[in-house]
């Protein structure tokens, strides 16, 4: 795996340690096992990061951190990882999610006008709700699985191929 690229692009520990919302898990975030990159905590970091990614959730960076944690996962990388949806790529995502979670659900795909107000949110959780959750969930499973099984055969592919180079020498 590319380690070398990795601890180019991921944020730096003492960055995260002092982010301020990340700052609530205190002492947690001192584990040096959460900072590593080996062949373990990237593939569940992958993971963790695109599953949060999915949940239509403000502040997700916490939940990634939080999960990070409970796994004990890489947070640099899981953390970065939620940045997956952003203001550019929401709107395609959700919509993909609610157009999937309709079409497992069996409704038909109703038009609507997105409305920033908490009155429209409420409105919202009887008519296109259920088909966007039951969209979301799948998605943020599916991706986390596809996350977790890429990296990890990826990791192993790289190290064999560090093994056959070493042989070659």
């Amino acid at each position: 795996m590319p380690k070398k690229l990795l601890e180019r692009y991921i944020p730096k520990p003492e960055t995260l340690k002092q982010h301020k919302h990340l700052k609530m898990f205190g002492a947690l975030l001192h584990n040096n096992n959460l900072w590593v990159l080996n062949r373990k905590s990237v593939p569940g970091a992958f993971a963790v990061g695109l599953f949060t990614a999915w949940i239509p959730i403000p502040l997700q960076m916490i939940l990634a951190g939080a999960l990070a944690i409970i796994f004990k996962v890489n947070v640099p990388i899981s953390v970065t990882l939620v940045w997956i949806t952003n203001p550019l790529t929401i709107p395609v995502m959700f919509y993909v999610a609610y157009w999937l979670g309709a079409s497992l659900l069996g409704v038909d795909v109703n038009h609507f006008e997105f409305e920033a107000s908490w009155a429209w949110i409420k409105a919202s959780l009887t008519t296109i709700g259920p088909s966007f959750l039951l969209g979301c969930s799948v998605m943020a499973i599916s991706w986390s699985a596809a996350g977790y099984f890429v990296l990890r055969n990826l990791w192993k592919y790289a190290t064999l191929m560090k093994w056959q180079r070493r042989s070659h020498r």
